[in-house]
């Protein structure tokens, strides 16, 4: 197995932007685990799967499907998804279908193996206290909620979506909502991760700080 790094975090933290560059600087491989879930949200969609649906439904779609985060893609049964799954549609139901355990159990391994042949960034939403709960360092990034509600109007309107920033609030707000209060692996800081706080820094200063616990 590789060494772990794992990045936790709310919506609009940052984590994606500084995971990449920081995986970069190490030369390890970055891994998306949101990525993932968005991957596995557009599957259902396409197959007419909905969260009213038993889970046994969802398990056998699931069966018969291979997903896997490959540089900087998604690939879905050999298709590379990575512009569909960026869609605010797939966001919002990547997030409700995330706090199905099916799903959480399906892509666990899917994660886990990642880290087997590669040194890994990881970010998501329980990298550090789920799915690597034994990774080489941990950090919990965070942000003032009008900074991440900035981050988001910013990100979808570089999607050519057409957002207010009251719309960017709301979707923030309610993915809080869902990541927090779900009962499988709810977003948490890991007793253990180092904190960092985003609000008010560039990317380099926030890439620092990681870089400068990383190499202690």
């Amino acid at each position: 197995m590789g060494k772990v790094i794992a990045i936790d975090g709310p919506s609009g933290a940052g984590k994606s932007t500084i995971a990449k560059m920081l995986a970069e600087r190490l030369g390890f491989t970055y891994l998306d685990t949101g990525a993932l879930y968005r991957g596995v949200a557009l599957l259902f969609l396409e197959r007419g799967i909905t969260p009213e649906d038993d889970d046994r439904a969802l398990e056998v779609t699931l069966s018969h499907t291979e997903i896997r985060f490959e540089q900087g893609k998604v690939i879905l049964d050999g298709r590379d998804v990575s512009s569909e799954i960026r869609t605010p549609e797939v966001g919002h139901y990547s997030s409700v279908f995330s706090a199905r355990r099916v799903v959480r159990d399906f892509l666990l391994d899917v994660q886990r193996e990642a880290s087997f042949a590669h040194n890994l960034v990881a970010e998501g939403r329980d990298t550090a206290t789920v799915v690597f709960p034994d990774a080489y360092r941990k950090f919990y990034m965070d942000a003032s909620m009008e900074e991440r509600v900035g981050r988001r109007h910013r990100q979808l309107g570089e999607m050519g979506i057409r957002a207010t920033r009251a719309e960017a609030e709301k979707d923030v707000r309610e993915r809080d909502e869902r990541d927090q209060g779900r009962d499988i692996a709810p977003l948490t800081k890991a007793k253990d991760a180092i904190m960092i706080e985003t609000t008010g820094k560039n990317i380099e200063q926030i890439l620092d700080l990681l870089l400068e616990a990383v190499r202690v």
